[in-house]
C-alpha cells in the first residue's frame, strides 16, 4: 500500500499531522481519546476523514482566538 496518496476526502497520517501541526504521538492520542477516528486504510497506514480533520483545525483556531 502506498502511504503517499489518499483517496479524495481522506488524508494520510502524515498529511493529518501536518494539517494539525502535531507529532505522531499526539495523533495517536487523538485517536485513542476518540477525538478522531480512522476512515479507512490499515492499522499501519490509516486514513482520516478530511472534514473531521478540518473541524479539529477550526476548533483549535477558534479556541486560540478566544
Amino acid at each position: 500500500m502506498d502511504d503517499r496518496y489518499a483517496p479524495p476526502g481522506q488524508l494520510t497520517a502524515a498529511q493529518t499531522r501536518h494539517a494539525l501541526g502535531i507529532t505522531a504521538g499526539a495523533l495517536r492520542n487523538l485517536v485513542y481519546r476518540g477525538q478522531l477516528t480512522r476512515a479507512s486504510g490499515t492499522e499501519r497506514h490509516p486514513r482520516y476523514d478530511a472534514k473531521a480533520v478540518a473541524a479539529i483545525v477550526a476548533a483549535r483556531a477558534e479556541r486560540a482566538v478566544a
